[in-house]
């Protein structure tokens, strides 16, 4: 299969990569920095193109039999466009170039909701702030990506995984449609789940939730490996 990722040099993007060429796929990875991208392979492009230049993403799709996007932008008080403006770009082009199955990371902080094993801390102090003021602006702009996806005729599937954390290898994860009771999400599993998707027709045009099963940080395990990382 021709699958393009855009999105390809964020953490998600490079184990997406690496799994889909491991798979046989031939791959063309969409970054705005080709000559930091770490992979080579003889079924390996990297293209460099920025997601919100309609021409570049055109021809990153061209010709290709499926787009997966794992774009990715920090969280911030200033108004976030990426998602949107990026999806409205990849949907325009795989119309023109009548390219049919998409799937896109999207997140579950879109629809915030409790967690069983969440605890007051985590349900009532630290959901709310992440999802309303910290990154407010980040999911706004996901939920309007959201919108565009599932408007268009495409074959979509939007992906939205929990927290974020690594593990070095692909373990037990679950998909399901709607929301999923599981707080975190492993990128090995998140890249795994995306490719696994494009042979499974039950979720085409259905939001799905992915969590890891075995293996999930602790909160504050979680705070300290990925929260705080990222300062």
């Amino acid at each position: 299969m021709r699958i393009t990722v855009f999105g390809a040099n964020g953490p998600t993007g490079r184990l997406l990569t690496g799994q889909a060429l491991a798979a046989g796929h031939q791959v063309t990875a969409v970054t705005r920095q080709p000559d930091s991208f770490p992979l080579r392979h003889d079924r390996l492009e990297v293209a460099g193109a920025d997601v919100l230049d309609p021409a570049a993403v055109d021809a990153a799709v061209a010709g290709r039999d499926t787009v997966l996007s794992t774009l990715g932008v920090p969280a911030g008080k200033e108004p976030i466009t990426t998602y949107s403006r990026g999806a409205a770009n990849i949907v325009a082009a795989m119309q023109r170039h009548r390219v049919r199955r998409l799937v896109v990371v999207s997140s579950s902080g879109v629809e915030p909701h409790s967690y069983s094993d969440g605890g007051l801390l985590f349900n009532r102090v630290l959901l709310p702030y992440v999802t309303r003021v910290l990154g407010k602006t980040l999911y706004d702009d996901m939920r309007r990506m959201e919108a565009l996806v599932r408007a268009s005729d495409l074959d979509w599937t939007i992906v939205r995984p929990s927290g974020l954390y690594h593990l070095p290898s692909v373990t037990a994860y679950t998909i399901i449609e709607g929301n999923a009771d599981g707080r975190f999400t492993a990128r090995s599993d998140l890249a795994a789940s995306m490719l696994a998707l494009l042979d499974d027709d039950r979720h085409l045009r259905t939001t799905v939730s992915v969590v890891t099963t075995d293996d999930n940080p602790t909160l504050l395990q979680w705070i300290r490996g990925e929260a705080l990382a990222k300062r």
